[in-house]
């Protein structure tokens, strides 16, 4: 992995909803650590900090290191409770990992090529795509930041599916093992020239009917 990610946290003996908002009030928030065959950990941890690095797309699916009083523990981010209304973050959970046990993550999709996808430079299609986002599932050595995928070849009116991914060693994916190849992007037509074309077509359909009515007279 080409970024890593560290923050420093506390431990937090002081909870509920008004030891909360205390520090929140602070600058800070409450998270919590969980998992590896540990007990859970209370925490604090500088909002700011952990806002910032929010604001990296790979923040979301790498090893993050979580500095409790100094011992580093090595999570995941699994879930964030965010203020309906405000750019801030009032939660955060965060799960062990463990060296010899699969997990399972969810990894952003990277298309590449799409401005010289055929389907795009020589037919006039356009790029839609149907995920951003897949769950793999890996040992932490193995996981990976995104997962890249070339359209460069993608003619108009294909797709390109799950299965078409091009995966690291070690790496599934967690739909196909529930054979569920969805496909993840497609070139279509325009809608106005898909508009246009049923346009003609009505038309044509028409004027072939009024055609044979006539003949029929």
């Amino acid at each position: 992995m080409s970024v890593t990610f560290e923050l420093d946290a506390e431990v937090r003996t002081d909870t509920g909803k008004g030891a909360s908002r205390r520090l929140r009030h602070t600058g800070k928030i409450p998270a919590i650590i969980y998992g590896g065959g540990k007990d859970p950990l209370s925490l604090t941890m500088d909002h700011s900090k952990l806002f910032h690095a929010l604001e990296n797309e790979a923040f979301y699916s790498h090893i993050l290191t979580v500095n409790v009083d100094g011992k580093g523990e090595k999570v995941i981010l699994r879930d964030l409770q965010r203020h309906p209304s405000k750019p801030t973050v009032m939660h955060a959970d965060f799960q062990r990992i463990s060296a010899t046990e699969k997990m399972t993550m969810t990894v952003p999709l990277h298309f590449e090529n799409e401005d010289i996808a055929i389907g795009v430079k020589d037919e006039g299609g356009m790029i839609s795509h149907n995920a951003t986002d897949v769950e793999v599932s890996c040992l932490a050595s193995n996981l990976p930041e995104y997962l890249t995928v070339d359209v460069a070849t993608l003619e108009l009116g294909q797709s390109l599916h799950l299965s078409d991914i091009t995966l690291p060693e070690g790496v599934e994916l967690v739909q196909l093992n529930h054979d569920h190849d969805l496909a993840i992007v497609t070139i279509h037509k325009p809608r106005a020239a898909a508009v246009e074309e049923d346009v003609v077509a009505e038309e044509g359909a028409a004027a072939a009917e009024g055609e044979g009515e006539a003949a029929s007279e």
